[in-house]
């Protein structure tokens, strides 16, 4: 008989496993290089539906025939920017506040008393990016809008261009994305609370038989040296973890117009939304960032779906 072989319980990737500081999650901007123009938008999921599409992907089994598939409804209110930040290897060198914010977010947000310089008088930089914020309180979800760093595609002039186009204005999802385009969802996954090492590394249970518990590791390690690893399997929060779901194709997006009322834990969808095919990380109502893909596959570029109507 061959020895027994186990793996060990619980990437290393995923380290430490605790609650995450922020519901919304950093990103490495400079490694992501495609969208239109902004790499990335603050949308909440709201629940799960299955759709009914035409398959028109080449060479599928299912070509040309109606289909249905599972996805993940995203909310997306409009942002506006809040501030502009310029960067000098790699460091924040200046940041520019955008003028007249002040009556739509002095009772939500904590804004500076003095105002700072203005884009023209910045001249020394190698990097822009924009502090964007989310109009929630249109959705009925919250008042306080989700504030994130987001980077933009293109030279330091179109960058610039870019910024002074959208100050004071509203960015919709429209403008950044479009439907049948992979995207990068960013957000933090259900919180389990307290859980024991099955089920937070998937150790395997012990005989009936076995002293002092089943559902515990056998051993937590030698006398000597006289302590615990960190990669022995101990009991500790589980969920609630930052995770990025890569590469979800958005199969339609439009306006709400009452077309979505009723899903579980979040109610009607109010503002415009994105159809995205598969599953997102998280509750509903957590917020999520939709990124431009980091690491497209061809497999999944070239599904071709035609929308047609959600089944529920």
């Amino acid at each position: 008989m061959a020895a027994p072989k186990s793996p060990r319980k619980g990437s290393l990737q995923f380290w430490p496993r605790k609650r995450a500081q922020r519901f919304l999650p950093s990103a490495n901007w400079d490694a992501i290089d495609s969208g239109k123009n902004l790499k990335g938008f603050i949308g909440y999921k709201a629940g799960m539906v299955s759709v009914s599409v035409r398959d028109k992907t080449e060479h599928s089994m299912t070509k040309d025939k109606i289909i249905a598939i599972p996805a993940t409804v995203i909310e997306c209110p409009a942002m506006k920017i809040f501030s502009v930040r310029f960067y000098k290897n790699g460091k924040v060198m200046s940041e520019v506040l955008v003028q007249g914010l002040e009556k739509e977010l002095k009772r939500v947000v904590k804004m500076p008393k003095k105002q700072g310089k203005k884009i023209e008088d910045v001249k020394d930089y190698d990097d822009v990016r924009v502090i964007a914020y989310s109009l929630v309180k249109r959705t009925g979800l919250k008042k306080k809008p989700d504030m994130i760093e987001i980077g933009i595609k293109g030279s330091l002039d179109e960058k610039v261009a870019f910024v002074k186009d959208y100050l004071n204005k509203e960015l919709t999802i429209a403008d950044v994305f479009e439907s049948g385009q992979l995207v990068d969802t960013r957000g933090l996954t259900k919180g389990k609370g307290f859980s024991g090492p099955v089920k937070r590394f998937g150790i395997t249970l012990r005989s009936h038989k076995a002293e002092k518990g089943v559902r515990k590791v056998g051993s937590i390690g030698p006398w000597h040296p006289a302590r615990v690893t960190f990669r022995v399997p101990m009991a500790g929060q589980l969920g609630m973890f930052s995770r990025v779901v890569y590469n979800n194709k958005i199969i339609g997006m439009g306006k709400a117009e009452g077309k979505i009322k009723n899903l579980k834990n979040f109610g009607d969808v109010k503002t415009d939304y994105i159809l995205v095919e598969g599953s997102v990380q998280g509750p509903a109502k957590r917020q999520i960032i939709i990124s431009a893909p980091l690491r497209p596959t061809r497999s999944t570029a070239k599904k071709n779906y035609e929308f047609l109507e959600i089944i529920r």
